[in-house]
């Protein structure tokens, strides 16, 4: 019988590439994607086609709205902010569009899907390299929530140790794509951009576009999305 793992699914490129990287290890897989009051909700429908091409045994949507809080560009009345290049974006700086706590309340929702469906395996997207500054992306928060896990949780009290994967942890976007690449990923599905028009196409100059564009790029390949802009 397969090992089973809740993956976290955005329906961008980096969770598409972990949802692919765990069917590749062999597990039995179960998304779980998040309405969560974000600006770019058309990410949900990009996470529907993912799973859906990807088989997985159940794909989750959990309702949960953050604008409640506010405190973010992608949750709130405030401007997504947009560059020309990926050398316009601030380093050692939490930009306005990161969530608060997001990933631990994400995170969260996994660690209760999991025990409900017997897996002791979360994979997420997240990565220390090229990302957008997030706290909630470190290696070190990974390994505090996963201690924090196993106090937490009956499974983990009985020693059946949950355990948090993190694939692209130390994997630049260009390796990324090269890795979904081989594993046959179609990029085309997926949605990255923080604030695409009404129908879908993203930006190609918020955060996210820029990095997904840089990380194409060094790999050699064409990002198969419409822009905005260059409508290629």
């Amino acid at each position: 019988m397969s090992q089973k793992a809740v993956v976290l699914l955005s329906g961008g490129l980096d969770s598409t590439t972990v949802l692919a990287m765990a069917k590749d290890q062999g597990y039995e897989t179960y998304a779980l994607s998040f309405r969560y009051g974000q600006r770019h909700a058309v990410e949900l429908e990009a996470a529907r086609r993912v799973a859906l091409a990807a088989g997985v045994q159940r794909h989750v949507v959990c309702d949960i709205d953050l604008r409640v809080f506010g405190g973010s560009a992608l949750t709130a009345e405030l401007d997504v902010p947009k560059h020309d290049a990926t050398d316009e974006l601030a380093e050692n700086e939490i930009p306005i569009t990161y969530v608060p706590a997001r990933n631990t309340v994400f995170l969260s929702f996994a660690l209760a899907y999991a025990e409900v469906v017997g897996s002791t395996d979360i994979f997420i997207g997240v990565s220390a390299l090229d990302y957008s500054g997030y706290p909630d992306c470190r290696p070190e928060y990974i390994a505090a929530y996963e201690q924090m896990a196993n106090l937490a949780t009956r499974a983990g009290v009985e020693g059946q140790r949950l355990r948090i994967h993190t694939p692209l942890i130390e994997l630049t976007k260009a390796q990324t794509v090269e890795v979904g690449t081989r594993l046959g990923v179609d990029y085309s599905l997926t949605s990255s951009c923080y604030d695409p028009d009404a129908d879908g196409r993203p930006c190609g100059h918020c955060d996210s576009c820029l990095l997904r564009l840089k990380g194409f790029a060094e790999a050699g390949m064409k990002d198969p999305l419409r822009y905005q802009e260059s409508g290629a």
